[in-house]
């Protein structure tokens, strides 16, 4: 297997390591069946991505090993997002080369300079995604995945733009739906909870992204008003902070 170093830009502030522990406790609850999960959204831009990532920190953290696809083969950032650089420069190969055929499942594992933290980048853009994502390759990648790591997270696309998360959930024993607040109506939401359940999966919750955290609020004058101003910036900042919620 080889190596990427990796750089997180910084790491996450405390309401959003909260977050975090709080999703990744109510998914170890979900029992030791549930271990390969998928993430998708309804939209673009809702932070899909992000949540992935820093929960696959945050369960590496913990002392987990933890595995990282990402099969969002249209728009990926996560190369980008993590700056990865290649041990001695080498080129870094992804699953479009893998589900191509250009390159064997073992060439396109990578370890990184984090300890329990795996991944599966995308790879170069293709134009049929959701072609290639149906072969059976997928399927074994994953299998594979499941066979090594303690989690398996499985970054998609969003199913308002395209119905990969649909054809991968398959192979998942679980999905998470990355959801924005204020931005996603019910009927958006509803319809890709519908897309999901139609190919089977246990739909294991909603990460309820991008949420304010108002200064008048209650809980935050009791918790965090001893700080001052510890977020620091603007009221965008806020913005960037997410809670988990896992439903029944």
């Amino acid at each position: 297997m080889e190596k990427v170093f990796i750089k997180f830009d910084k790491d996450p502030q405390y309401t959003m390591k909260e977050s975090l522990r709080t999703l990744r406790t109510n998914i170890q609850f979900c029992g030791d069946d549930v271990r390969t999960i998928l993430f998708t959204s309804c939209i673009p831009d809702e932070g899909k991505s992000s949540v992935v990532l820093n929960l696959a920190r945050s369960i590496s953290e913990s002392g987990k090993n933890v595995l990282l696809i990402d099969t969002d083969m249209r728009k990926s950032v996560l190369l980008r997002t993590l700056h990865a650089r290649g041990e001695n420069n080498k080129e870094i190969f992804g699953l479009s080369h893998y589900l191509s055929g250009q390159k064997n499942i073992e060439e396109v594992f990578y370890s990184t300079d984090v300890p329990g933290f795996f991944v599966v980048f995308a790879g170069p853009s293709v134009p049929n995604p959701t072609e290639i994502l149906e072969k059976n390759y997928m399927k074994e990648l994953i299998d594979l995945g499941r066979s090594y790591f303690d989690y398996v997270l499985v970054d998609c696309a969003p199913l308002g733009a395209a119905i990969d998360a649909a054809v991968v959930a398959k192979y998942c024993d679980g999905a998470v739906l990355v959801v924005e607040q204020g931005v996603v109506n019910f009927r958006m939401l509803l319809d890709s909870k519908k897309q999901l359940e139609a190919s089977g999966i246990r739909i294991l919750g909603s990460v309820i992204n991008k949420v304010k955290m108002k200064k008048s609020n209650y809980y935050y004058k009791k918790y965090y008003g001893g700080y001052g101003n510890y977020y620091g910036g603007s009221e965008d900042d806020h913005d960037k902070h997410f809670s988990g919620n896992k439903d029944k």
